[in-house]
């Protein structure tokens, strides 16, 4: 049974940096398109940042330059290093595996985990 489990959330102020963890169990995340998802309290969720199983990433223009998705496939991670973290980026972060086509919409996801919160304080 494939699941992801998301930690490093955190309380930062603004311009500091967070790094974000997605373990992958029951399936090999390098394999797979995965996404990284924020979603704040009475909005959709909406996508981050992904990275196609060839290496392929995107981003949601609001991260552009601050955020980077990696993974390490021996250890079966995704991870999202955030920096200049702003206000705007306090969410709860989600990460899953893609189900359809690589993007950002996460219609096309799946195996999503519990998230990890993340506050930036002004």
């Amino acid at each position: 049974h494939a699941r992801t489990e998301e930690s490093g959330g955190d309380s930062v102020q603004t311009g500091g940096s967070l790094r974000l963890s997605c373990a992958g169990s029951g399936f090999l995340l390098g394999l797979e398109c995965m996404g990284w998802f924020r979603q704040t309290l009475g909005q959709e969720r909406v996508g981050v940042a992904v990275i196609d199983g060839d290496g392929t990433t995107d981003y949601a223009d609001s991260v552009k330059g601050r955020f980077t998705v990696s993974r390490d496939n021996a250890k079966n991670i995704l991870y999202l290093q955030m920096n200049d973290l702003k206000p705007e980026d306090t969410a709860l972060y989600y990460c899953a595996a893609g189900d359809g086509p690589c993007g950002l919409s996460a219609v096309f996801y799946k195996d999503w985990g519990q998230g990890t919160q993340v506050t930036v304080s002004s």
